[in-house]
């Protein structure tokens, strides 16, 4: 290789080289991407929960009281369908709502038997109370639940003054009433058709207390939804003590196996709200200081009370 092409060779590697060397630091000096803040989720769609509740928890305004935190901090909108367990089990076995919320273990159990239902939880108790004219004028006070209802059978076949109203709408009203009667002896058959003292109302609680107060008639009723209907009604409270007075909420998920449309995450967020120690303690107080006692009692740490399992109470749905 002579002189003039040695040189030409070592200027073209050069050239190669400084090139190499231009392109390396242009890609390191290019300017960093501006640093941005991760970008902040733009709230979704508001989503909705569908509620079928017997009608002692709406009627007291519970449930309006407790879902607007929930709305809030699910961006959800929760609607609510009010009827006597009997009915709102029906939406369930439909498919039409995402959660229940009734009081009757006896068709609670079977509806999760059916596999209607799953991840039931005990979010509340009060007692049931048989209420009537201030007069009592079949002479019940003090006692018990069932002797009190035989009582008003039979003094209502003689004495028109003596009437009981009975919800009549399949709720877990009606079936505790039911209860009671085969308590005391009776079936429900026999009752119905023992005269005209006895009414069916075929109608949510407040409707049938404020019948019972026109008729100056007996019934039984939940103590919450007593007391919220109370400054409307005359009728007072003659029988609270009995073991068969209990009377405790649940609530639960529609079967998101058996009905996939139905919104089972949001359904689960709002049964384990529900158990939460804050929203225990919104039950727990919920209008005391305008009634001087609770309508409802939280069912946090009375488990064994009140005859269930601590799982049933406590543990949030995984």
């Amino acid at each position: 290789m002579n002189k003039e092409l040695r040189l030409i060779l070592v200027s073209c590697i050069i050239l190669l080289l400084i090139g190499a060397v231009c392109m390396t630091g242009c890609t390191d000096e290019a300017p960093a991407a501006t640093p941005t803040a991760a970008p902040t989720a733009a709230p979704g769609p508001k989503q909705e929960l569908h509620i079928a509740t017997t009608t002692s928890l709406y009627d007291t305004g519970l449930l309006d009281y407790l879902k607007t935190d929930f709305e809030s901090q699910y961006n959800a909108e929760v609607k609510i369908i009010s009827a006597g367990t009997g009915k709102a089990l029906e939406y369930g076995e439909a498919g039409d709502v995402d959660v229940m919320m009734v009081h009757d273990r006896v068709r609670e159990d079977l509806f999760i038997e059916n596999g209607f239902g799953v991840n039931r939880r005990v979010i509340a108790y009060n007692y049931f109370v048989i209420v009537g004219p201030e007069s009592d004028p079949a002479a019940i006070i003090g006692l018990s639940p069932e002797d009190a209802f035989t009582t008003i059978m039979e003094k209502g076949q003689t004495d028109p003054s003596v009437k009981f109203v009975s919800r009549g709408d399949e709720s877990g009203t009606h079936a505790k009433e039911k209860a009671i009667w085969t308590s005391a002896g009776y079936t429900y058959d026999e009752v119905k058709a023992s005269g005209d003292w006895y009414i069916e109302a075929g109608s949510g609680m407040g409707a049938t207390l404020t019948l019972a107060d026109e008729k100056e008639a007996y019934t039984l009723s939940d103590i919450g939804t007593f007391l919220a209907y109370q400054g409307d009604i005359s009728l007072v409270i003659v029988v609270k003590e009995g073991d068969i007075l209990l009377n405790i909420y649940s609530a639960m998920q529609i079967n998101p196996a058996e009905y996939p449309e139905v919104n089972s995450t949001l359904a689960k967020e709002w049964i384990n709200y529900l158990i939460t120690e804050d929203t225990q303690d919104k039950i727990g107080t919920f209008r005391v200081a305008e009634f001087g006692r609770p309508l409802f009692f939280p069912s946090l740490g009375a488990w064994e009370k009140i005859g269930v399992t601590q799982e049933e109470c406590e543990t949030p749905i995984s």
